[in-house]
């Protein structure tokens, strides 16, 4: 193992843990290993994968994560691809090729690509040694960042026969590793978790008021060198503090999702490079990012949860050099990331009525999770979830995923297509041609609904197109995802049921609201910080850390929350108006609600309302106090 880990990484050394979980990987076990950020999890799935016989799939959520190991290896090479949203056809097929041809030791692939009926049949004819899962806690409902598609892991493992198993985490309370472990059948003894006390980083609590905050981030900016990441929870407020910061002499960049790719990219890079010193994000900014000087990594806002915070500062000194994290706790962010609680949490009505529309579409059925969204004005997360808890209790079957639309742009005339081919196969392509609608200069196609009228089935029609694109005859752009269902053999009751989801959804939003509370108890420690920290993972310190601001003797403060002024007459008589305007995405109290508080919805956004001079208008105030007031409007 040495002698791999010197020629191919370039390492005398394994880090901590890092050993014992490759020993355990090639004895055959499944291992959960719980690392800290840059605790060096990404070696112990790689350095296995070179010494097993067969493929390693990894599973990750981070395109740019997936991106950067691929190129490493690349140049170190080792032969690993990934396939993601952003690969061209062309691409995907020399991926493809590869893997057939057993070319690759690694395959990096998101969850929801596992969903695909035909990649995973593909993956059934291959030899899988080892399937790696990154960022394991999301597959726990009760973790800080569940996703739907991780559900399905554990058994997707066991229908490929996937002798082992890593899990990879560096999030995970004591409550989540056993979830992982169950999911996926690990032993205890087979968990190998590492301390998560970071002796180089020194943590500060700093209560205070909102009108304090900006001063108080450019005194501790100014008074500081080297590189430093803001993090804060609106996208508004990352574009807000770095204006600031960049008027008072400071060189600030904002990254939040909402800025196109281009601009997070050059932000992003300009960071890496040094030319910009702060980054001022939103928790979109951080996942992947190998930087390892970073200095400071300061909370405008309260994190949503311990385990956003402890991920967050775990990206300051990776190099090993003293560095400073510091939360500027003000209680009235409580009011904005409560109301994100409440407001993602979807009602009963909605949810019966999204059921009834899943479960009522006949034995087979396909459905698109954008259009769910819109109709039944959930996020698509939620819609995604309940799919999942569907799919996982085996009230439906999964059949696959695929795109309604394909817009072909031709490159060369239909006669020049046509030209060569031999005559049974020329009279289909030219049906095919036939069936596309010419608008714009490109063929517009629906496979679904030119199953009847070319009288072959929609996965001949998918590939002739695929074989016309790779022919060089056009390019292709797909739209419109679809999954395909079966409802189960089981009769369900659509009313159980949607009481059934609704306590999940409505227990998933008191176990966010008591994660939120934690971190508020951060403030008011009177003890150790770091201990703090540690003990919520799991782990208690021998003694107190002597490096943070409880150790310095710096006494612990309550953060305070401010009373919100009492809504005004004027404001009254907007919503008033708002309600009399009749906009369908603001038919309910909810709704309204949600769009008083400033918080968007699939349907606020489609109809663009968030433009309106009523968006947001009482952000200010509780959203169970602002639903009362929409219940009288």
């Amino acid at each position: 193992m040495r002698e791999i880990l010197a020629k191919h990484f370039g390492f005398e050394h394994f880090r901590e843990g890092q050993e014992a979980v490759i020993e355990r990987l090639i004895e055959g076990n499944s291992v959960l290993a719980v690392f800290p950020t840059g605790g060096g999890k990404s070696l112990c799935y790689q350095l296995p994968a070179l010494l097993l016989d067969g493929l390693t799939l990894v599973v990750s959520p981070l395109i740019a994560l997936m991106k950067d190991q691929v190129d490493a290896l690349t140049r170190r090479g080792i032969s690993a691809a990934r396939l993601d949203s952003t690969l061209g056809a062309a691409e995907v097929a020399e991926v493809f090729r590869k893997l057939q041809k057993e070319e690759l030791k690694l395959i990096y692939v998101a969850p929801e690509r596992l969903s695909n009926e035909t990649f995973r049949k593909r993956l059934k004819g291959l030899q899988i040694a080892l399937l790696a899962i990154d960022e394991a806690h999301c597959i726990s409902e009760w973790g800080h960042n569940f996703r739907p598609d991780y559900l399905k892991l554990a058994g997707l493992a066991r229908a490929l026969k996937i002798p082992r198993v890593l899990a990879l985490t560096a999030t995970a309370t004591p409550k989540v590793s056993r979830e992982i472990r169950k999911h996926f059948k690990i032993a205890a003894s087979n968990h190998v978790q590492l301390s998560f006390h970071r002796s180089n980083l020194d943590l500060r609590v700093t209560p205070c008021a909102a009108g304090e905050r900006k001063e108080l981030l450019l005194d501790r900016l100014r008074s500081s060198q080297g590189a430093a990441i803001v993090y804060v929870t609106r996208q508004e407020t990352a574009e807000e503090i770095a204006t600031f910061l960049n008027r008072n002499g400071l060189a600030a960049r904002a990254y939040h999702a909402g800025l196109p790719a281009e601009f997070r990219f050059d932000a992003q890079q300009a960071f890496m490079a040094g030319t910009t010193r702060i980054v001022v994000a939103t928790i979109a900014f951080g996942m992947g990012i190998d930087k390892s000087d970073i200095r400071q990594v300061i909370h405008y806002n309260l994190p949503k949860s311990l385990e956003n915070y402890t991920q967050e500062i775990g990206r300051a000194g990776r190099d090993g050099q003293p560095s400073v994290c510091e939360l500027l706790a003000c209680g009235d962010d409580l009011t904005v990331l409560e109301n994100f609680i409440h407001a993602d949490v979807p009602s009963s009505r909605a949810l019966s009525n999204l059921l009834d529309r899943i479960l009522r579409l006949g034995d087979a059925f396909d459905v698109s999770v954008y259009d769910l969204s819109i109709t039944c004005d959930i996020r698509a997360v939620v819609v995604e979830t309940v799919l999942a808890y569907l799919e996982t209790d085996r009230v439906i079957e999964a059949g696959g995923t695929f795109y309604a639309t394909y817009r072909a742009r031709l490159l060369r005339t239909e006669e020049q297509i046509l030209a060569g081919r031999p005559a049974a196969e020329r009279k289909r392509v030219k049906a095919l041609l036939d069936g596309g609608v010419m608008s714009r200069y490109q063929l517009t196609f629906t496979p679904t609904e030119l199953v009847e009228t070319l009288g072959m089935p929609r996965e001949k029609i998918v590939k002739m197109l695929g074989d016309l694109e790779a022919a060089g005859d056009c390019t292709l752009k797909v739209s419109g995802v679809r999954k395909a269902f079966q409802l189960g053999k089981h009769a369900v009751e659509v009313k159980e049921l949607g009481e059934r989801m609704s306590a999940f959804f409505q227990a998933r939003e008191l176990a966010d609201l008591a994660r939120l509370k934690q971190v508020l108890d951060l403030s008011s420690c009177r003890s150790c910080l770091t201990g703090y920290l540690t003990k919520h993972f799991g782990e208690k310190l021998a003694e107190s850390c002597g490096h943070c601001d409880r150790c310095r003797g710096i006494p612990a403060r309550k953060v305070h929350r401010s009373v919100p002024h009492a809504i005004s007459m004027d404001e009254l008589e907007v919503i008033q108006g708002l309600s009399n305007e009749g906009h369908a995405g603001l038919a309910t109290p909810r709704q309204l609600a949600r769009f008083l508080c400033g918080m968007t919805s699939p349907a606020t956004l489609r109809s663009r309302l968030t433009k309106h001079d009523a968006f947001g208008l009482l952000d200010r105030l509780p959203f169970e106090d602002v639903m009362a007031i929409t219940k009288t409007v």
